[in-house]
């Protein structure tokens, strides 16, 4: 389960990097045109990123409770890998929509792995 792991981590801590970076680049507008909204979704990425580090940790480490968390926690990203692609394709962002697609497929073949 070891891939399964380093990719909850990895995801986890890229999405809290992300959004720190562009937090301090200024590039969140939505902080000044709709910020009640915009730190809702932030504060449910976080919660997402900790639950996959915590997941992925806890599957590293093989404690009873990381199968359940992990599961929680791909379903948590499931969730936003398929809402936040449309924010990037009305920008014309295909890139990002990509990634966010592969994101999807790695997540599918890790929780295989996990089952």
């Amino acid at each position: 389960m070891t891939l399964p792991a380093i990719f909850a981590v990895v995801v986890g801590l890229g999405m809290i990097v992300q959004w720190t970076l562009s937090w301090r680049a200024g590039q969140v507008p939505e902080l000044q045109t709709e910020p009640i909204r915009i730190r809702f979704h932030i504060a449910g990425e976080m919660v997402t990123a900790l639950a996959l580090i915590a997941g992925g940790a806890g599957l590293l480490l093989h404690t009873a409770w990381s199968v359940p968390l992990y599961l929680v926690a791909m379903g948590m990203l499931f969730y936003t890998a398929i809402v936040s692609p449309g924010y990037f394709a009305q920008q014309g962002k295909w890139v990002w929509v990509a990634v966010f697609s592969l994101l999807i497929t790695i997540g599918i073949i890790c929780i295989f792995q996990v089952l």
